[in-house]
């Protein structure tokens, strides 16, 4: 086994995750991720992958928490980092991974930010005189998809019913049904649709795919016309989530259309809902 270098593993890592077609936010946050374990790894000399020891890992995290690092954020590097180790060992530039000898920092998830009733409807009006924010906003509420997936909408995706999900950073492809707030706001949008040949659902006024970091700087822009704090995009599909199982529809059912790999990913929602009914339905309900 050839030793490579720590710099040219990272390289042939990102290519490998671009060959995967991951979503450049994804592949520029592990990017920055393993840039600074390999700032970290230079002062300690190390040069080539097999050099590094799990000590050094466990060093490289102790030094992002004396930076000032959450323990979240810490736990998010090793997953980083042994992502990148899973790469190596797969493709046998490695015969050991020291990155499975290190353990996560202990740290309490917060709970979901639900959006109540009030603030959703008051997303809605500050969103109102825009049909594409305004679509977006009701899709995002009313299916529980994710940005990096709205996204990636294709105009062939939507449909009088259904909304076709394409796969993304391995998530598998599914259909979502679509309700009447969702399909009339999507009609809306597409009679002002910017002329495109662009075959993206979501585009600029130029007709340019309308990309994740825009679209999120964009709902926040919203969330503070409509005096909302404390809220992101994803926000909205905790509220999803939260929303229908209030309201009884089965947690494998919601579990299908959110496209979480595990029930589990589901499932932890229930601890942060009080009086959530146990049901069966099949069934979406508009918010």
């Amino acid at each position: 086994m050839n030793p490579i270098k720590i710099r040219d593993a990272k390289a042939r890592f990102e290519d490998f995750l671009k060959s995967k077609n991951k979503a450049s936010a994804t592949i520029l946050a592990y990017g920055k991720d393993i840039d600074q374990l390999i700032s970290f790894l230079g002062e300690l000399k190390r040069e080539h992958i097999h050099e590094i020891t799990s000590d050094d890992i466990q060093a490289f995290l102790a030094s992002m928490d004396s930076r000032g690092y959450t323990p979240k954020s810490v736990s998010r590097k090793l997953n980083s980092t042994r992502t990148f180790y899973r790469f190596l060992k797969i493709n046998e530039y490695i015969t050991d991974d020291p990155s499975l000898l290190v353990k996560h920092p202990k740290y309490e998830l917060n709970p979901p930010r639900v959006l109540s009733p009030l603030e959703y409807r008051a997303l809605r009006d500050s969103a109102s005189g825009d049909p594409r924010i305004y679509a977006i906003v009701e899709v995002l509420l009313q299916t529980g998809i994710r940005i990096g997936e709205l996204a990636n909408i294709r105009t062939e995706d939507v449909s009088d019913a259904l909304l076709k999900i394409r796969p993304y950073e391995g998530h598998p492809e599914r259909a979502v049904p679509l309700n009447k707030r969702a399909k009339e706001a999507l009609k809306r949008y597409l009679a002002s649709r910017p002329e495109s040949s662009n075959d993206h659902f979501f585009v600029t006024k130029t007709g340019r795919p309308f990309l994740v970091r825009n679209i999120r700087d964009a709902i926040e822009r919203y969330f503070k016309r409509a005096g909302i704090e404390n809220a992101k995009i994803n926000d909205l599909r905790h509220t999803f989530v939260a929303h229908h199982l209030k309201n009884g529809v089965s947690i494998i059912f919601l579990s299908k259309i959110l496209g979480h790999k595990r029930l589990s990913s589901t499932e932890r929602y229930l601890q942060y809902l009080k009086d959530v009914k146990s049901g069966d339905s099949t069934s979406l309900i508009e918010l």
